[in-house]
């Protein structure tokens, strides 16, 4: 919660997953994502989705004259700071690995630092599932931890480059203390991404306060699936979700 705003929260639960889709479409359902959240009167848009962020955000910057923060550069920011080595990986979606974003992020705030990209496509239906600590969760994290050390085993900082992933962070943490002979830092691009909005809110940026009644509000937009939206949320969140409205989202044509 961000005191005196009201937050308004899309989950597009019936094109899920993103990251296993082409850029193209990442883009058009960001669009028609922005498209129904602006006609709700928002004036700030945080890109909660590491997918989304890496392929999508200069198309809705062009679309949208307000504020947008997305996921990759807060979380960029904060492996720079952390890296001891100059030895970042990022584990995320295949589509956010493929695009670079976090590579590039990284090398303008710091042409020296070496990173690696290591997609992760199970990871996403495991958490779903509630798997966290599962044995079949351990042995795929296992294989994948042991590409980033084979590639690189100075690896210090790596980025959880999607907002699944924190879920599995104590597991992660087993498994890379298993693997790696130093300590590694890991980075939570969604809680980077939280902090960012709250210090620009705090710093004036020109975001009307909800009226009195409205404080502290949340309001939850799906596009499919409430039931399991309220049991896969509620995970994520740590609290209860009891409503979560069901809407239509606005087609949107991609000009290219």
């Amino acid at each position: 919660m961000i005191p005196d705003r009201r937050m308004i929260y899309l989950g597009d639960t019936a094109r899920v997953p993103y990251g296993i889709r082409s850029p193209e479409i990442v883009v058009r359902y960001s669009l028609e994502n922005a498209a129904f959240l602006v006609s709700r009167g928002i004036q700030l848009l945080v890109v909660a989705c590491n997918t989304s962020s890496s392929v999508a955000i200069e198309a809705l910057e062009k679309k949208y004259d307000m504020p947008i923060v997305g996921v990759i550069e807060p979380g960029s920011r904060a492996a720079v700071r952390a890296t001891k080595r100059g030895r970042v990986a990022v584990l995320g979606t295949p589509a956010t690995i493929n695009s670079g974003a976090y590579p590039r992020a990284i090398a303008r705030l710091d042409a020296g630092i070496k990173v690696i990209g290591q997609a992760c496509p199970l990871f996403v239906p495991l958490v779903e599932e509630g798997w966290h600590e599962h044995e079949a969760t351990r042995l795929t994290a296992r294989e994948y931890i042991h590409k980033i050390h084979n590639r690189d085993p100075d690896i210090d900082t790596i980025v959880l480059g999607c907002t699944h992933y924190p879920l599995l962070k104590p597991l992660l943490k087993k498994v890379v203390e298993g693997v790696f002979n130093h300590p590694v830092t890991f980075i939570d691009s969604a809680l980077e991404t939280a902090i960012t909005v709250k210090k620009l809110l705090d710093e004036g940026l020109p975001v009307a306060q909800c009226p009195a009644e409205e404080f502290d509000s949340v309001t939850y937009y799906i596009t499919d699936f409430p039931v399991r939206f309220k049991e896969v949320g509620s995970l994520f969140l740590d609290e209860k979700i009891e409503i979560a409205e069901v809407v239509s989202l606005p087609s949107y044509e991609v000009v290219s």
